[in-house]
């Protein structure tokens, strides 16, 4: 009777352990989903404000520069004044672009280590 036993117990265990790795592989699939499905969907977001805004923030530079050059009277002046503040602004984010590395990271570690 007791080898009977030992051959159910294997036989538990055996069926335990081929459920504990479906169920394992299983979740390991749900979290590639969601991990997948988190970027794609922040991608979308962040690339339609970002269309939206860019396009907004070239109407509002047209407008400025066009403005300046009245001012100055000469359009030149403002398309290149205008110029020149995005160049200051882009060596600016140059200098100060290490600052974003520790941010990113942990917000993107809070989605894949969650």
């Amino acid at each position: 009777m007791a080898l009977e036993d030992i051959k159910e117990s294997f036989t538990e265990v055996d069926s335990d352990v081929r459920s504990y790795l479906e169920n394992t592989g299983e979740y390991y699939k749900l979290q590639v989903f969601k991990i997948t499905m988190r970027s794609i969907t922040t991608f979308a977001k962040v690339l339609m404000v970002g269309s939206i805004a860019l396009l907004a923030l070239f109407m509002l530079s047209f407008a400025a520069a066009y403005g300046i050059g009245i001012w100055l009277e000469n359009t030149f002046l403002g398309f290149l004044f205008v110029g020149l503040f995005y160049v200051l602004i882009g060596a600016i984010c140059f200098l100060y672009r290490h600052k974003l590395d520790k941010p990113m990271l942990k917000n993107f570690s809070k989605y894949y280590f969650d």
